[in-house]
């Protein structure tokens, strides 16, 4: 078995590198030796990553030859994840809403949680738009959305593809999640304005029919910053302030005088802050509050609307 730490091997031609003979490096000997600690399944998306080729096929091509450099960059691999990395950072790229979005240290790493604000959103511009089939008196509708915090572009592309006819902007702060974000939305074929802006700042006098947000809702100092994936997540993308409702607070204060009349604020937060959330909304003035529960029955997203 694997003895910690998992170090590449200075032998050529020596696979496993961390067992004392030279054996032939094929797909299936890899597969055979999981270091500890690593699920086999995540050593299938590594070597899948590093051969270039989707998981199945490892399991349909054992005896395919793994080159020395291929077998050190899967060293590499194995050496990071087992430092903690998150496999999306390590794979590049992490699926949402059915796609492969692509993403880097620059941005989160998009979460199944997320995928309800898009189920919101589609639910809220009708099923016509669901399908992209518009009825002759919708036609010439075309509702427009706001994306605050884009990152990696997931929740402002999955619009944009789910919803045809809704114009869909998104912005960022940081000129490096908008690079990732316009790497999704060309890879994807998304018709997506992004534009670089603090919450609204650049965006003037602009309104729209629905503003959406994942912000940073973790507070400050919060132990979970220390833990897991988060320990290698942007930090300005997921603490906010002292409670974690700085960001909340700002674009729950600012969004009226950027939506429309009868518009819709659909939040994501905490696990813990649908009552604190629901106050903000009520105190800003929006009406009809409702709140969505993820699939572990959790409260993640609130909405408002506004009168």
């Amino acid at each position: 078995m694997l003895s910690m730490p998992y170090r590449p091997s200075t032998k050529r031609n020596c696979w496993p590198h961390w067992r004392n003979e030279v054996v032939l490096s094929t797909v299936s000997t890899i597969l055979a030796n999981v270091p500890r600690g690593m699920p086999v399944s995540e050593l299938r998306l590594l070597l899948g990553e590093v051969l270039g080729q989707p998981t199945v096929w490892l399991l349909t091509h054992g005896e395919a030859m793994v080159s020395i450099e291929q077998c050190l960059k899967l060293d590499e691999l194995v050496n990071r994840r087992l430092g903690g990395e998150p496999m999306a950072y390590l794979l590049g790229y992490r699926e949402f809403y059915g796609r492969k979005f692509t993403v880097s240290p620059a941005v989160l790493i998009p979460r199944p949680e997320t995928e309800l604000v898009v189920d919101i959103v589609k639910a809220s511009v009708g099923a016509g738009a669901l399908h992209g089939e518009m009825s002759a008196s919708r036609s010439a509708s075309t509702p427009s959305t706001l994306d605050l915090g884009t990152g990696s572009g997931c929740i402002a592309i999955s619009i944009a593809l789910e919803c045809p006819r809704v114009k869909v902007t998104a912005v960022d702060l940081s000129l490096d999640a908008l690079d990732v974000a316009t790497t999704n939305q060309r890879k994807l074929n998304a018709s997506v304005e992004l534009i670089q802006s603090d919450w609204f700042t650049a965006l003037d006098d602009r309104r729209f029919d629905i503003i959406v947000s994942n912000p940073p809702y973790v507070a400050e100092g919060d132990t979970h910053l220390e833990q897991g994936d988060l320990r290698f997540e942007p930090t300005q993308a997921l603490s906010s302030g002292n409670d974690g409702l700085t960001a909340l607070r700002k674009i729950i204060s600012e969004a009226p005088t950027h939506l429309l009349s009868k518009g819709l604020l659909a939040l994501e937060h905490g696990y813990d802050q649908a009552v604190a959330v629901r106050e903000l909304l009520i105190t800003a003035g929006f009406a009809t509050i409702t709140q969505h529960k993820d699939i572990a029955g959790i409260i993640r997203v609130s909405c408002g609307v506004l009168p």
